[in-house]
């Protein structure tokens, strides 16, 4: 995986929130943490130190566990089988983008851009799975285009 990546946002309203937190970051961390020469990292921890998967996977664990718990009580309460969300990793979150990236753009390049992934035939390779939804629907496309020959 290559470093640096370039993300378009776009929502103005994200650019915008993102900018509020830069300033609330130098103000509360002045002090610019390097890591193998990349600077400006945007979320950290409560201490100003990088954010780590694992910490941000702690973090995901935590909220699964009390949806979890919330979701099972509402369910006895309504005297139904609960929606339980299952564990999942930030590296699942990062997957399920890119998935969902390649089944609304065939430009390959521009995932490969976004993900930073160095070479191609890792997105390619890693991120091409599409959903049974997916499929159905590009197969019906398929079908209802032969239907028209």
């Amino acid at each position: 995986m290559s470093g640096t990546r370039t993300i378009p946002i776009l929502y103005p309203q994200v650019a915008e929130q993102l900018r509020a937190l830069i300033e609330v970051m130098d103000a509360l961390y002045p002090e610019d943490l390097v890591m193998n020469g990349y600077h400006g990292f945007l979320f950290r921890n409560r201490s100003g130190y990088f954010l780590s998967a694992h910490n941000i996977n702690r973090a995901i664990e935590r909220i699964s566990i009390a949806y979890n718990a919330e979701e099972m009580d509402q369910a006895e309460l309504e005297d139904r089988e609960p929606n339980l969300l299952p564990h999942f990793s930030v590296h699942n979150l990062r997957h399920t983008f890119c998935t969902r990236l390649c089944e609304k753009t065939n430009d390959i390049k521009f995932i490969q851009q976004v993900m930073g992934h160095a070479d191609f035939s890792t997105t390619m390779d890693i991120y091409t799975h599409i959903t049974q939804e997916s499929m159905k629907e590009k197969a019906e496309v398929i079908k209802d285009d032969l239907v028209l020959m």
